[in-house]
């Protein structure tokens, strides 16, 4: 049994561990209910799944299975995100421990809880375990703020390759901290029509009515929750890749001020499209801009940095345009992230324009 401790122990008691968990449990989900899907129906693989797992699958509650899913895999996404940031920034060992640990709980609940509760029958308890385990990573998002909070002086930076106020406060950390606190807020903001569930409020899928001229307060108030918390992952996952990447130097600089901005104009706007719909997407559309901008000055300086150094490891003081290139891909790691941030934002781009 001293094997099985051993693995335990790195699984649930390191970094790497909690995030290979994460992702693993993040896979089989995926690869099991994808199996469900659409394309799946047609070949009879869902038919074969459905009968041998006894699942029970009511059309008329497939909106609530689904946002059930979304969910269950999000969770686990930010929880991956969060043992990445206890890891990268610096804090005490003990609230690391408590975080940690306190979000694990909360999305293996969220996993054991809500997908029986929405795939095999009603038992309300599971049902119970589910919220509990949102709540327990809503907890666990206020733990990170109070170790997050970049005012302590044993935080504070003068190293002058990164930015800082002129105090010593660090930029990054701030950025990471407004996340945080932007993050916390929207997803009240998404739990408030949650609460709506089975007291006059239906279910509805946000792409099934994001296009609809008229929509209610809590219509707008799910689209807007559902946009708001992909965008604020998305700037997560980009501070972590900086903090990766050791970002610095004169980009760093400008990049940390726009990532503050822009999360707290971006929220402010999708806060404001209840009351202001119309208004409330200019300030949107120019809080994401802000902070896109800060991922491209990550993405230029962690491009340029892996062309110095793939050039050093081959030993070439001055490359042409195709050794730059492949001393640019000769580290796939570092280089797929930001390669990911650059053709996610331009594929984004050219969909919307087809569908337009």
């Amino acid at each position: 049994m001293q094997w099985l401790s051993k693995r335990l122990k790195f699984l649930f008691g390191s970094t790497k561990g909690l995030i290979l968990t994460g992702i693993a449990f993040a896979a089989l989900i995926s690869a099991l209910f994808g199996m469900l899907s659409g394309p799946m129906s047609e070949w009879g693989i869902k038919d074969v799944i459905v009968r041998a797992l006894k699942m029970t699958l009511l059309p008329a509650e497939r909106e609530g299975r689904l946002i059930i899913l979304y969910h269950t895999l999000a969770m686990i996404v930010v929880a991956i995100e969060v043992y990445m940031i206890t890891d990268l920034l610096k804090m005490d060992d003990r609230q690391r421990l408590t975080i940690n640990g306190t979000i694990t709980v909360g999305y293996l609940a969220v996993v054991f809880g809500g997908l029986p509760f929405a795939y095999w029958g009603h038992a309300w308890p599971f049902h119970g375990i589910y919220i509990a385990g949102l709540s327990l990573i809503f907890f666990s998002g206020c733990m990170l703020l109070v170790a997050l909070w970049p005012w302590q002086e044993k935080y504070r930076r003068t190293d002058p390759r990164y930015a800082h106020t002129k105090k010593g406060y660090d930029l990054e950390r701030i950025a990471f901290f407004a996340m945080a606190v932007t993050t916390l807020i929207s997803s009240i903001f998404g739990a408030i029509p949650g609460s709506y569930f089975g007291n006059g409020f239906e279910t509805f899928l946000a792409e099934n009515v994001v296009r609809e001229p008229v929509k209610t307060a809590l219509d707008l108030s799910v689209i807007g929750h559902l946009h708001i918390m992909l965008a604020l992952i998305a700037i997560a996952c980009a501070l972590i890749i900086g903090r990766w990447m050791d970002f610095q130097g004169r980009l760093h600089k400008i990049a940390m001020p726009m990532f503050i901005f822009g999360s707290i104009v971006l929220s402010m706007g999708t806060w404001l499209v209840v009351s202001f719909e119309e208004i409330a997407h200019f300030i949107i559309y120019g809080g994401s801009t802000i902070a896109m901008l800060g991922a491209l000055f990550l993405v230029i300086f962690s491009w340029k940095k892996l062309i110095r150094e793939g050039l050093v490891r081959k030993g070439i003081k001055k490359g042409n345009f195709f050794q730059g290139l492949a001393a640019l891909v000769s580290d796939p790691v570092k280089f797929g992230p930001t390669w990911q941030m650059v053709f996610m934002n331009f594929g984004q781009r050219r969909g919307h324009l087809y569908r337009g």
